[in-house]
């Protein structure tokens, strides 16, 4: 091998330590971040796909906009692409400032999209900010509710077995411990009876 390939080599070799990071995915296993990321993205759904459609209007009617007031007087905004390009970053407030309208009209619909791009763009943060904290409030109540459901399943048992030997207890249904031991004595009392008559109806 030359020393080039070399080189290569151990620089190929180097760059595999970028993986490395891969290793702090093991600290969530279950993957438990991302199932509640995608728990609340989905549910809110609706509210993020109306907030992003609204700023995609107002981005393509601004940059359209723009495009007709700077088009004849400033070279930047040849094309809509150009224009369309200058929307996006202004509604994502980045603001490179490599493009800027020149004109009094394009300067008032800049201004006009910077505000529109704090307002809509903007609120899907508050969105999923609002989700999470749902989230969370909803999965500290549902531990809550595990925590009593051991203590509430061990009163009913008790409960229950207390109706169950109450000998007041006229419900059929209930299993009755006090009359357990006691049901096979009338029986054979019964039987004892039974052949005493018998007995004495032969001797008669």
């Amino acid at each position: 091998m030359s020393i080039s390939q070399q080189v290569f080599a151990a620089s190929a070799i180097r760059g595999l330590r970028f993986f490395q990071i891969l290793r702090m995915l093991r600290i969530d296993r279950r993957a438990g971040t991302w199932k509640l990321l995608g728990s609340v993205v989905w549910a809110h759904r609706q509210e993020l796909l109306t907030t992003l459609y609204i700023g995609f209007l107002g981005l393509i009617f601004s940059s359209f906009l723009v495009y007709l007031c700077e088009k004849s007087t400033n070279e930047k905004y040849s094309t809509f692409a150009d224009a369309l390009w200058w929307g996006v970053i202004t509604l994502s407030t980045v603001g490179y400032g490599d493009k800027t309208p020149e004109t009094w009209p394009g300067k008032i619909i800049g201004a006009f999209c910077a505000l529109l791009g704090i307002s809509f763009f903007a609120l899907p943060a508050g969105i999923l900010g609002s989700g999470f904290a749902l989230k969370v409030q909803q999965h500290q109540r549902q531990k809550h509710l595990i925590r009593r459901r051991v203590p509430a399943a061990r009163l009913i048992q008790c409960l229950w077995r207390h109706y169950a030997a109450i000998p007041e207890s006229r419900s059929v249904a209930t299993w009755k411990v006090h009359l357990a031991p006691q049901q096979a004595q009338p029986v054979r009392v019964a039987g004892h009876l039974r052949q005493g008559t018998l007995a004495s109806g032969l001797i008669n």
